[in-house]
């Protein structure tokens, strides 16, 4: 059935020809970039699951006024003593699968809620419309590049959040595809195909909403189907050529090059960003593969597509999905052009994030070679910052060449080539939890695995946001949903639990309905408010030297060591320096959930003398902020520390 929208249709472009970018941005002054993009605190949210604005009690409004219930406002907050596993878990399931009602209005309904949790950048999950008929809720399926889908809203209403959160001192991230649209067009007889050996497949037209045969002739179908528009085929009409697409069908060897460059990402149609080199034996080679790369006129396409984003919306940045499955050289391409493009509108720092899947070591070489600004999606990353945190990771060995522990992924810059110490805090986004855990079987929240992880979750979001790196926290982490899957012996759907909705609806988190989890007052949502307010007063927290630290029991010469796990577990204190210019913080958690403990660390000896003095100046415990420990001369300078269980300290 063909959507029905709140706006008038016949404002979207139908080409690319109608945009005058230079018209758009006339006149306008658009919103700066950040000195550091180091220096802000990103929160990643997906739309749909986010917030439909019909919440109350429990959050103020963006002046801090209580939200009180209306006409309008009609779902109360979670009480988990009372609405918790309130849903049968088959039915709350099944609705995971499909929308459940996040809007644009409701995302800037909760711009209040951001601000005081201490968020300076909102990474948007894809707003742009989705095939017909689909349940791509993710917003990863792209029928029409032009238009915001209704479901979430409106171009406008985009627009205006955008410049709402800027009045807010608040930037926007959009999350953006190039490598593939949504499933526009079906295979002969509306079968799936599958890569082999570069074959191109047989197509039997252009989809009119999902599962349609291919009732549209494939090619340019403004003449021969004006049925298609708004709601079948692709739009802008430039993407409707049939050279636009590789017709390779689906990948099926992730690993095989070429299969996971030129096939299709499942049922999403892969774009063909132009040719490069295709031989399985120089597929590692990343710099002959872009000397060798010649850019297709759909990329031309897209980057305009994106360009205009930009100048009408003011966005701040890109969030690029599946770079692994780009040519480097269209990433190169694409980057490069945007950034550009930025500068004449006056972001001299525009961002453009890479999920770059597949190692440390192949985004280290990504990020080098295409000019993106920062990756995520490294895999070990985020397994190494939670299981660090939960006490079954080792933090590393900074004596060793071992890359075991979550502060071995930041060694010593200058054993990777890099030309500062500060260059990891700039170009890695660290995270726990996210919407795919690519690589991960049997997935889950921090919370999710036992009905204690949450007494560790302040230690790991200390680790996040006081560590190098861009920081990011994943929507309902600071509410800390359970995102927890019952089934053992079957994964199929499994990132369905790692999506539960803020606002309740059919899906909210711990297998609760019809109750809001925006709760100002949750002990988690309070600490990382308090924690990101006092990193923004510490630049050595933002953009200083990092160095794990040796910890001892007793204090004594000879007996400091790098926590290490025993029989595959450690219930002991990590702790870690920050140092910038003259200052040092020195941070530490407590991976222990149950138990305060009090340990010696290794300070700096030339910032931090025997006989001076460090305080605590910032604790997950507030009423242990302000005292004092003295530098004794041992290890040539240490101090005593103490950690809360499952806690978070700053010394200075």
């Amino acid at each position: 059935m063909p959507q029905q929208y709140s706006s008038d249709i016949a404002t979207v472009e139908r080409t690319l020809e109608e945009i005058d970018l230079k018209a758009i941005a006339a006149g306008k002054t658009y919103y700066p970039s950040p000195a550091a993009w180091d220096d802000e605190v990103l929160y990643f949210l997906m739309l749909d699951r986010f917030s439909e604005g019909k919440e109350y009690g429990g959050f103020g409004d963006v002046n801090g006024d209580p939200v009180a219930g209306s006409g309008e406002r009609t779902t109360p907050l979670f009480r988990i003593e009372s609405d918790a596993n309130n849903s049968d878990w088959q039915q709350w399931f099944e609705a995971g699968k499909g929308w459940c009602g996040g809007t644009i209005a409701g995302m800037r309904d909760k711009l209040g809620y951001l601000k005081r949790l201490g968020v300076t950048a909102i990474w948007v999950s894809p707003v742009f419309k989705q095939v017909t008929g689909s349940d791509s809720y993710h917003g990863y399926g792209i029928q029409n590049f032009l238009d915001v889908d209704l479901h979430y809203g409106t171009r406008e209403e985009l627009r205006d959040f955008v410049a709402d959160a800027h009045r807010h001192g608040i930037r926007v991230i959009l999350d953006i595809i190039v490598n593939h649209a949504g499933d526009v067009f079906a295979y002969e007889n509306n079968q799936p195909y599958f890569y082999h050996q570069g074959w191109k497949w047989p197509v039997s037209g252009y989809r009119m909403e999902q599962g349609d045969g291919g009732s549209i002739p494939f090619g340019a179908v403004s003449d021969s189907a004006p049925e298609a528009w708004p709601d079948g085929a692709i739009w802008p009409a430039e993407f409707q050529e049939v050279e636009v697409w590789t017709r390779k069908g689906q990948i099926r060897n992730w690993d095989g090059f070429p299969d996971y460059i030129e096939g299709d990402f499942l049922s999403l149609k892969d774009i063909n960003l132009g040719d490069s080199i295709q031989d399985p034996a120089l597929g590692w080679d990343l710099q002959q593969r872009i000397r060798a790369f010649r850019p297709s006129p759909v990329l031309d396409h897209i980057v305009k597509v994106y360009r205009f984003w930009m100048a009408y919306a003011d966005i701040d940045g890109f969030r690029l999905d599946t770079v692994k499955h780009m040519e480097p050289g269209a990433v190169r391409y694409f980057t490069s052009a945007i950034h550009e493009f930025a500068q004449t509108l006056g972001k001299e720092n525009f961002t453009v994030i890479g999920e770059i899947t597949g190692g440390r070591s192949n985004a280290m070489q990504i990020l080098d070679v295409t000019g993106l600004d920062a990756a995520l999606g490294i895999g070990d990353l985020p397994d190494k910052l939670e299981f660090l945190a939960k006490g079954w990771r080792s933090p590393g060995n900074p004596d060793t060449g071992e890359q075991e522990g979550y502060f071995d992924l930041f060694r010593n810059s200058l054993l990777d080539g890099k030309n500062g110490h500060q260059w990891y805090s700039k170009h890695i986004v660290t995270m726990l939890d996210d919407h795919d855990q690519v690589g991960v079987n049997h997935k889950f929240r921090f919370c999710g695995d036992s009905p204690d992880s949450w007494k560790l979750l302040k230690a790991a979001l200390g680790l996040n946001l006081a560590t190098e790196g861009i920081s990011c926290i994943y929507y309902g982490t600071e509410q800390a949903f359970n995102g927890a899957d019952p089934r053992r012996d079957d994964n199929s759907w499994s990132d369905v639990v790692l999506r539960e909705c803020m606002f309740g609806g059919p899906f909210g988190s711990l297998q609760s309905t019809g109750r809001h989890f925006f709760n100002e007052e949750h002990e988690v949502y309070r600490f990382v408010g308090r924690l990101a307010e006092f990193r923004k007063g510490e630049i050595a927290l933002r953009r200083g030297r990092q160095y794990l630290r040796q910890v001892s029991a007793t204090g004594n010469e000879g007996e400091f060591f790098y926590p290490q796990p025993v029989n595959g577990e450690m219930r002991w204190v990590v702790a870690w320096s920050r140092n910038f210019a003259e200052t040092e913080c020195l941070c530490a958690i407590n991976t222990n959930p149950d138990e305060e403990l009090t340990v010696w660390s290794v300070v700096d000896n030339q910032l931090n003398p025997p006989g001076t003095t460090m305080q605590c100046v910032f604790s997950s415990s507030p009423e242990q902020e302000g005292e004092e420990t003295e530098v004794a001369p041992v290890c040539g300078s240490a101090v005593k520390i103490t950690v809360p269980p499952g806690g978070f300290v700053v010394y200075r």
